[in-house]
Parts: C-alpha cells; sequence; structure tokens
C-alpha cells in the first residue's frame, strides 16, 4: 500500500510577518518546517513541501506542486492564513486546493511545530 502523500503549503519564510512572535525568525521557522516534513516522514507519510512567496509566482508554484502527484492532505501554514495581508493569496490557494485537488482533506497548522499533529487529525 502506498504511503499517504501529504502536501504542505507555507509562506517562505523570510516572508512571514513575525512581529506578533519574536520568539521566531526566519532561519528558525525554516528550521521547524523542514523538521516537521522529517516527522511526517518518519511517520510513514510521503511529505512535500511547497514554500511560496507572495506576488505573481505563487499560484504557479501552487499548482505545480499540487498536480506533481495525487495528495491525500494538504497542510496550509498559519503564516500565510494569519496575516490580513496575504488574504487574496489565502483565498488563492484554497480555490486551488479546492479546484487541483478536490480529494484531499485540507488540515491547518498553528505554528511551525505542530503541522504533523494537523496531519493525523485528518489522515
Amino acid at each position: 500500500m502506498a504511503k499517504p502523500a501529504v502536501l504542505a503549503i507555507g509562506m517562505e519564510p523570510a516572508w512571514v510577518d513575525l512581529k506578533g512572535h519574536p520568539e521566531f525568525t526566519p532561519d528558525l521557522v525554516r528550521r521547524y518546517i523542514e523538521t516537521q516534513i522529517e516527522r511526517l516522514h518518519a511517520m510513514d507519510y510521503e511529505a512535500t513541501s511547497c514554500l511560496i512567496e507572495p506576488g505573481d509566482t505563487a499560484e504557479a508554484t501552487v499548482a505545480v506542486a499540487l498536480t506533481s502527484k495525487r495528495f491525500d492532505c494538504v497542510v496550509i501554514g498559519a503564516g500565510l492564513r494569519e496575516p490580513p495581508s496575504h488574504l487574496l493569496l489565502f483565498e488563492q490557494v484554497i480555490n486551488l486546493v479546492h479546484r487541483l485537488a478536490p480529494h484531499a482533506k485540507i488540515c491547518f497548522n498553528t505554528t511551525p511545530v505542530d503541522t504533523a499533529e494537523a496531519v493525523k487529525r485528518w489522515l
């Protein structure tokens, strides 16, 4: 049986608004993301990270990732959801997931350290 496939979509850490989280730095967020992907691998998921930047390339980057294979679950990171300035991009990502991976469960992490827990809730 194939491992469940998980796509973790989030903001490139350099673009994450960390004003409300002084304990985080872009480098620390990147390490947390990498650690969560490794945790998912250790939990026997096939996990892929898709980090995006705001702007013209974001939708295309997500579309390429979503069409690269069939994903059972898509995690959308808090750095993309929370700042009001990313609302339009967040909506675009949700609609791409809905259109290109309608069978996938959608879940959300609350910080860069609880992605695996978000996936476990749905797979």
